[in-house]
């Protein structure tokens, strides 16, 4: 490994390991990720994810192996980790009483920053939801919810971003606002780390995807790395037919004229 390598990184994990009981949970993971990137850890539900994600924001502590985020390491110096980083879990985390502007306010005044409402309006702007910052998250939609939640994250101007399943159980069109949340985080400077159980998900996103299955790292590199790892494909001619995401989008997307069309001709036919 190059020096250049570790100057790189934003987090390195080695030997991680965890166990509840005779489950053994994390067995040796191994991972960097650099500094800017979206990295994803990839794995169906049970192989680690979340767990890997709670050891390195500091909210479990691992059996055994070491872990440095921002060069901080987990172990002994939590508290600089914990400014560095901020997370996001599987279910957005927002008051659904306050409004979207009150929400981002409370977390700046939690975080003790000077003008709240300010940082409010320019997060609300940042996430197209100014419109609806006055309105209760009550109102929102899933994915204007699971916006709202990133914005409150990056309250403080975090480093580094954990991001834990995003989009589970969201629908084909806030999974898509959410992805270009992401993209434009990972386009800002910030470094994500992103679980997920949805291999379009990773595809799409990732610029280093690992696999973790049965608590082991079985593969780690880029999408082209990774698919160099099967044999090479052949070419040969297959009609393309659209999967049920591009006529979902296609029918409900903005712009589509669909909503009453169907309606029209029926009533047209029957006129003649």
């Amino acid at each position: 490994m190059s020096s250049g390598s570790i100057v790189a990184a934003a987090i390195r994990v080695r030997g991680l390991e965890k166990s509840y009981g005779k489950v053994d949970v994390l067995r040796g993971v191994d991972f960097e990720v650099a500094r800017g990137s979206i990295f994803a850890l990839l794995g169906s539900n049970g192989a680690g994810k979340t767990t890997a994600v709670r050891i390195l924001s500091t909210l479990l502590k691992s059996d055994a192996g070491t872990a440095s985020i921002n060069g901080f390491d987990i172990a002994v110096g939590a508290a600089d980790v914990r400014e560095s980083i901020s997370l996001t879990g599987q279910f957005a985390a927002v008051d659904e009483i306050l409004t979207g502007r009150e929400n981002l306010i409370l977390v700046a005044k939690l975080r003790h920053l000077k003008a709240p409402g300010m940082i409010a309006d320019g997060l609300l702007a940042r996430f197209a939801l100014t419109e609806a910052g006055s309105r209760r998250a009550s109102t929102y939609s899933g994915g204007m919810r699971r916006r709202l939640d990133i914005a409150m994250s990056l309250i403080g101007d975090p480093s580094i971003i954990f991001l834990d399943e995003p989009t589970t159980g969201l629908d084909p069109e806030a999974r898509i606002e959410v992805w270009q949340t992401v993209k434009e985080l990972a386009q800002r400077g910030t470094t994500v780390l992103l679980t997920t159980q949805y291999l379009d998900e990773a595809e799409e996103l990732a610029d280093r995807i690992a696999i973790l299955h049965k608590g082991r790292i079985i593969v780690n590199g880029t999408l082209s790395e990774l698919k160099q790892l099967l044999p090479p494909s052949k070419v040969e001619y297959v009609e393309k037919q659209p999967s049920l995401e591009d006529i979902f989008l296609a029918l409900v997307g903005e712009g589509s004229n669909n909503d009453t069309g169907g309606d029209d001709r029926a009533t047209d036919s029957g006129k003649k």
